[in-house]
């Protein structure tokens, strides 16, 4: 089974919230508009309809190097 994340903040039009965490560590980098949202990883977790998740918070976005 894959481990899930719960992302918090970050842009109001993120088109998904609960992201498969791939590979497990400190941080998600998730593509977004040209660009990459990226979310830390905290001690929190949350209840979800897909069951207990680790909650991420946002913290920076990157643009993507042309």
């Amino acid at each position: 089974m894959t481990e899930k994340a719960l992302l918090e903040g970050g842009p109001d039009d993120l088109r998904e919230r609960i992201v498969p965490i791939t590979p497990p560590g400190k941080e998600l980098k998730i593509p977004h508009r040209g660009g990459y949202e990226h979310f830390k990883v905290t001690s929190r977790h949350q209840e979800s309809d897909q069951g207990r998740l680790t909650v991420y918070e946002w913290w920076e976005r990157t643009e993507v190097a042309e």
